[in-house]
């Protein structure tokens, strides 16, 4: 009985001595936990700071869009003044002789002395209605600035006449934005229209583009002749068909054979026909129409030639066409022969049109680029 309580009760110790041991193991674990957490304080470890995320980069602006580069874009020759200064040497003289009279013995700019002025500018072509343009402006002037000498009257005359022509940009610079830049030339018969499509296609030409020409002036068996013989003098090709053909079905062949042959420059000539407004308007917007299908905005320049010798006429026929079409420059041709050259000065103000050419001369180098300081300086040459 003995042995067993006892045996009993050293079960009952030995598991009592284990579960202290437990305990025990525990407690140094707690302790272990709190010891490191102590150390880790007394040591003041600092946490790492967390990263700052890298910004993200700024979206780059879309590009601007390109503008259409200009396929030829060139300074062409500069104007030769001495050409010009003999071109308009009877207009100049004859203008120079009517202004001496006006500040002959004359001490101040007077009413008397502008209505000679306003007299001289209109029987010099240049117009009624820009004639008074000028005739205020130089009134303003004398009044604003106190002008008194007679003899200053031609400095600002030339200042205001040149203010006075319509100038679109530097007509020293020449662009060509489309391939080919096709060129629709109209006019009526006997002003130097075909002659002026030779000396066009020989001005591109010399700048080193190649030219096609459309005869497409089907109206006078002449027209075309003449047409062929200028292309042949201006070593260019030329499109053509028999008379009475339809206009529009040359321009059509011409300006197809000049995009499968990669032509720079087309040169469309049309009829020269006034009789008839309405048929000319109808004419040029079906040759425009056509055109219009094979390259877009074709033509892209209208240019219509002028006789400057014919003085006033050549102002109303300037009207009458810029009602049948959209004219975009003028040629005023054959300002070597006539005393009538003011005329460029009123159509050029009148209808808001650039003059891009004028004829100096019979042969076909006698084009130049106008430039309305020269043009004004060689109307005004004393020499």
């Amino acid at each position: 009985m003995n042995f067993f309580k006892r045996l009993f009760s050293f079960g009952k110790k030995k598991k009592e001595n284990d579960v202290e041991s437990d305990v025990n193991q525990s407690l140094d674990s707690d302790e272990a936990i709190e010891e490191d957490k102590l150390e880790l304080k007394n040591k003041k470890i600092k946490p790492e700071p967390d990263q700052e995320p890298e910004p993200e980069p700024e979206p780059e602006p879309d590009p601007e869009p390109k503008k259409p580069n200009s396929f030829f874009k060139r300074l062409f020759k500069k104007t030769d003044k001495k050409k010009l200064d003999k071109s308009l040497e009877k207009t100049s003289k004859s203008f120079l002789e009517k202004l001496k009279t006006v500040v002959l013995g004359k001490s101040t700019v007077d009413a008397a002395v502008l209505d000679d002025l306003e007299e001289i500018l209109i029987t010099s072509d240049v117009g009624v209605e820009t004639t008074l343009k000028i005739i205020d402006a130089i009134e303003e002037r004398v009044k604003n600035e106190k002008y008194t000498n007679a003899q200053e009257l031609d400095l600002i005359l030339k200042e205001e006449i040149q203010n006075i022509i319509y100038d679109e940009k530097d007509s020293s610079i020449f662009e060509l934005k489309d391939k080919p830049h096709v060129i629709m030339v109209v006019g009526v018969n006997g002003v130097g229209k075909t002659t002026s499509i030779g000396k066009l296609a020989k001005f591109f030409s010399s700048q080193g583009l190649s030219v096609l020409i459309g005869a497409a002036d089907t109206f006078r068996a002449a027209a075309i002749e003449q047409l062929e013989m200028w292309a042949e003098r201006a070593d260019v090709e030329i499109v053509k068909q028999n008379m009475g053909s339809d206009p529009a079905s040359v321009a059509y062949d011409t300006l197809n054979s000049a995009l499968n042959k990669n032509y720079d420059v087309v040169i469309i000539d049309t009829a020269g026909r006034l009789h008839n407004k309405i048929n000319l308007m109808t004419e040029l917007s079906k040759i425009g129409r056509v055109m219009n299908k094979l390259v877009h905005n074709a033509p892209h320049e209208i240019i219509l030639v002028l006789d400057g010798s014919t003085g006033q006429n050549a102002f109303e026929q300037a009207k009458q066409f810029s009602e049948a079409t959209k004219v975009t420059s003028l040629m005023v041709t054959k300002l070597d022969g006539t005393a009538k050259g003011g005329v460029v000065i009123g159509i050029s103000d009148q209808l808001s049109v650039p003059v891009k050419y004028i004829g100096t001369g019979e042969k076909i180098d006698d084009i130049e680029l106008f430039d309305k300081k020269d043009f004004v300086e060689s109307f005004f040459n004393k020499n």
